[in-house]
């Protein structure tokens, strides 16, 4: 496991050298370090200006992660005209740097400082607001069913999970946390997040499936009650039909 001066000092080196490659006009700190948040697991996180095509750029900063730094592996993130590539390190250090066009290069969120160069304005939050978080909610909820039904456990269970993370999404959007990938979740009070045990799986069974998606169901009605108590009641007018399974689904060969 790296230490946290390893990795910073990592993370000085690449800016040093991003500083001296005349395609990077602009580097920046995001994530957790941007706003001095970071702990001693935190990874590294920045975003490059590219001026021109960013392809050779890219290949160039990934021989340098290989060449230099021993990166194990790497994979794409594609994100608008932006790329991110996440490396691999060894002593388990992620390493991700996002590769944009220069006329691109600035903040899409708060976790941004910039290191050089001039960042075009703060875009609007691309997080995802409470109508995709509730419709991402019910949508799990019905294919959770369905797979149920099909006897699909492991698939069933990957929704019924997916399900739970709308709900701490909500909370999340609720109190003013973090909403991505459960970022803000250690944040919520225990009063949120008790009840959400509710809605483990503990057994690959129908029984057990059924059981924890109408938990995870009411725990949805229940945070968007909290919210908007309107939309909560017709969701739950029209949801409690996913426990209803006397007409199981007879075709086992298409998608859920």
């Amino acid at each position: 496991m790296f230490s946290a001066g390893e990795r910073d000092s990592i993370r000085e080196r690449l800016l040093g050298l991003a500083d001296e490659d005349p395609a990077v006009v602009g580097a920046a700190i995001t994530g957790s370090h941007a706003l001095n948040g970071g702990d001693r697991w935190s990874d590294i996180d920045l975003v490059f200006g590219i001026e021109g095509p960013l392809d050779p750029a890219m290949h160039r900063w990934t021989d340098l992660l290989y060449g230099d730094f021993a990166a194990v592996h790497h994979w794409d993130l594609p994100s608008g005209p932006a790329v991110y590539r996440v490396f691999l390190l060894p002593d388990l250090l992620e390493v991700d740097i996002g590769f944009t066009p220069a006329a691109e290069f600035g903040p899409l969120g708060p976790t941004w400082r910039t290191v050089f160069g001039h960042p075009v304005p703060a875009k609007d939050d691309p997080s995802p607001g409470r109508r995709t978080l509730v419709g991402l909610g019910w949508h799990h909820a019905l294919h959770a069913r369905t797979c149920i039904q099909r006897h699909r456990w492991w698939q069933a269970e990957q929704w019924i999970s997916a399900l739970r993370g709308q709900v701490l999404a909500l909370a999340c959007l609720r109190l003013g946390h973090p909403t991505s990938h459960a970022k803000g979740a250690h944040l919520l009070p225990t009063a949120v997040t008790a009840p959400l045990n509710t809605t483990l799986v503990r057994a690959l069974d129908e029984a057990e499936l059924t059981r924890a998606l109408t938990a995870a169901t009411a725990a949805l009605i229940a945070e968007l009650a909290l919210a908007d108590a309107a939309l909560a009641a017709r969701l739950a007018s029209t949801l409690s039909d996913l426990r209803d399974d006397a007409n199981p689904v007879v075709d086992l060969h298409t998608g859920c």
